[in-house]
Order: C-alpha cells, then sequence, then structure tokens
C-alpha cells in the first residue's frame, strides 16, 4: 500500500475515532469528578499537553477557537484542574475507551508498531499540538496504546492541516466555517461570520497540501507495515461499530 493509498483510506476514520473520547459519556463523567464541565475538559484536557501556558498558546495550537472563548475556558478550568494533570486525566479517558472493545482484535500490535514507527519518525517542527501529545507516556496495554495512537496520529495531520491552511492565507475561522457551519457559535465566533471570496479555492488546496505532507510522514513504514497500519484502523472502527 502506497502512503497516498493509505491517506485516502484512513485519514476520516482517524479523525473520528482519535476523537471520539472527547464528549464521550465516560469522559464527562470523569470530568466532573475532578470539577471541570464537557468544554473546560476539552479545553484544557487536549491543550494541557501543552503545560501551564498562557491561553493564546492554545489559541495558536488549536487553531480554530475565538481566542477570547479559549480563555475564558483554559483560566477558569486550570484554576480547577492543573494543565497537565488534566491532560493525563483525559487521555487516559481515551486509552480506557479501548480496554474491552479492543482486547481481541487481530493485529493490533502490528497497527501499534507501525504507528509508533511513524510518531517516533516524524520531524515535531511546526506540529505543536502533536509534538506535545507524543511527549505524553504511552499507554503499556495494546488496546490503550492503540486508542492513543490514533489521537498523535489525529493530531499528525491536524496540525499540518493548520499550517497549509495558514499557508494559503487562510483565516482558520474561515476555515472552519466552511467545514463545519454548524458549529461556527460554538468555536466563539458570530453565526453570521462573513466568509470571504475566494476562500472555498484556498480551503481545496490547504487539503491537498495536507494529504501531500501526510503521507509524506508514512513513507518511513514499508508497504506491508502501511497495510498493517490501514487493517488496524479498519478493525478499530468496526469494533466501535462506526
Amino acid at each position: 500500500m502506497q502512503p497516498e493509498a493509505l491517506i485516502a483510506a484512513t485519514a476520516a476514520p482517524v479523525n473520528g475515532l482519535g476523537a471520539k473520547f472527547y464528549f464521550h459519556p465516560d469522559s464527562l463523567a470523569k470530568g466532573k469528578e475532578a470539577g471541570l464541565d464537557g468544554f473546560r475538559l476539552y479545553i484544557v484536557g487536549r491543550g494541557g499537553v501543552l503545560g501551564d501556558c498562557h491561553a493564546d498558546v492554545v489559541t495558536s495550537a488549536f487553531g480554530y477557537f475565538n481566542r477570547g472563548l479559549v480563555a475564558k475556558m483554559w483560566d477558569s478550568g486550570r484554576e480547577t484542574v492543573a494543565p497537565m494533570d488534566a491532560a493525563q486525566l483525559y487521555l487516559e479517558c481515551n486509552a480506557e475507551l479501548g480496554r474491552g472493545v479492543l482486547d481481541d482484535i487481530e493485529g493490533l500490535d502490528a497497527f501499534c508498531a507501525a504507528g509508533e514507527a511513524v510518531v517516533d519518525a516524524v520531524n515535531p517542527a511546526g506540529l505543536t499540538l502533536f509534538a506535545a501529545t507524543a511527549a505524553m507516556p504511552m499507554p503499556e496495554d495494546l488496546p490503550g496504546r492503540a486508542m492513543h495512537l490514533l489521537v498523535l496520529h489525529r493530531e499528525l495531520r491536524g496540525s499540518i492541516h493548520l499550517g497549509a491552511i495558514i499557508a494559503q492565507g487562510l483565516a482558520a475561522e474561515h476555515a472552519h466555517a466552511l467545514r463545519r457551519p454548524d458549529d461556527v457559535k460554538t468555536f466563539g465566533w458570530p453565526e453570521d461570520l462573513h466568509v470571504p471570496d475566494g476562500a472555498g479555492e484556498k480551503l481545496a488546496a490547504a487539503d491537498a497540501a495536507t494529504d501531500l505532507v501526510n503521507a509524506d510522514a508514512y513513507r518511513v513504514l514499508s508497504d506491508q507495515q502501511r497495510q498493517d497500519f490501514a487493517d488496524g484502523v479498519a478493525a478499530i472502527q468496526a469494533a466501535f461499530g462506526d
């Protein structure tokens, strides 16, 4: 399997599976126990890998959120739970989601081996959220490890895509409005946010560039390893019934 074919087959499912824990009921319950509502758990949990930093650093890494909204959620959330503790809590919620569901999947070890090889080989320059998440401890058990790798590969593509959007001269909020028009207000922007002419073409160009750069990350793998990764993603998706 060639890298371009791998990206075509796995980008969408990795995007979904790597975010599956974000607002899962079990995650929300753990966040509530720690004193964080769902949105603050997402902001401080996902951004907590960056450490106890200024809110603008989180805005920079996330890309698509209004900086005022991030500051409100981040600053109030980290008063309750230290960012790194929130990150560890959030990633453990993700790992726990796979335990019991992925225990008997054939080839999960090969999927993890391929996924880790990519993570280890990636140059982290400019990939802030990916790099910070990759610095977090990896679960030792295969189901937890597989779920953690899905997050890492999602953050890898996401960080690449954010850079591609910026390189096209497209504002991240305009890209977000085009991609997810029903979530503009949720991300802190006015519902009537004006998207300039030509933004769609710039987003399409950014998507194409993302695919090219993302595919390059998987050239470190052999054809068989790329197939192992693709098969693993498909098996995990099937196990969750997605």
